[in-house]
């Protein structure tokens, strides 16, 4: 188990159903922002919550916005961190131009690093419930989330959306399983709540993808589908956040 992060406050601002508060963790010397929302509860009241990681080329506001606004509604906290060269930590598409594998691989390996400490920060904040934490990803941040949920077993319910099995036959692919095997990690979450959320024309990650990392999955779990693309409709985001936050209150944990 890693420590939990150390962090400074940046802003705090009031929004419907809690607060919302920038933040900069401080992880292996390096500074990672993020946005942290907690609803309003009663004084000495701790609440469970979801660590948030987004997708390529995207953002923590996007993931806070969403999923984390839907979770806030429900009494759910989250942090959604920037990942590496995401948000304010430089430019995705550098990952294009990466022509060294090592560079490649370490990227992956802090990303992964990152986001146990999240799942760290959470369970140690005042105002959480240490055994109610989950994880929520989307895209990238499935095959990042995946892993992170798979080496911390503190991860206790999960939710992938647009999310499946690594592609097959890619130089990518290839370095990125030495540090990501999305199959192999799933089959650790036996007897934690999985859900996974997939359009059936997503050409990102394809149908076939979502259905192998599915079929590695052990119960309790469901694949839902949307009659779509790769990106989540709002309905389906409210879905997802019922039914994490269900989970996590301990109602329908058996499937």
């Amino acid at each position: 188990m890693s420590s939990a992060p150390t962090h400074a406050l940046r802003e705090e601002t009031s929004v419907p159903g809690g607060t919302r508060l920038r933040l900069d963790l401080r992880v292996a010397g390096a500074s990672v922002p993020a946005v942290l929302q907690l609803p309003t509860v009663s004084p000495g009241v701790r609440v469970p919550a979801a660590l948030l990681l987004h997708g390529y080329s995207s953002r923590a506001d996007v993931m806070a916005d969403s999923v984390g606004t839907a979770l806030l509604r429900r009494g759910v906290a989250s942090l959604a961190p920037d990942l590496p060269l995401h948000g304010t930590r430089g430019n995705p598409l550098e990952l294009q131009s990466l022509r060294n594998p090592l560079e490649v691989a370490r990227l992956w390996r802090l990303a992964l690093r990152e986001g146990a400490a999240g799942v760290e920060f959470l369970r140690s904040h005042p105002a959480v419930r240490p055994d109610g934490v989950a994880l929520v990803g989307y895209s990238l941040g499935t095959f990042l989330g995946v892993t992170v949920a798979a080496q911390s077993r503190e991860v206790r319910a999960l939710v992938l959306a647009a999310g499946g099995d690594l592609p097959l036959g890619t130089p990518l692919t290839a370095v990125a399983r030495a540090i990501v095997d999305p199959p192999r990690a799933v089959r650790s979450l036996a007897g934690r709540p999985l859900l996974m959320v997939n359009g059936r024309h997503d050409p990102v990650i394809r149908p076939d993808q979502a259905e192998r990392l599915f079929q590695a999955a052990s119960q309790p779990k469901e694949l839902r589908w949307w009659n779509g693309g790769h990106s989540v409709p709002q309905a389906v985001v409210e879905d997802s956040a019922e039914w994490l936050a269900a989970r996590l209150r301990g109602e329908g944990v058996s499937g």
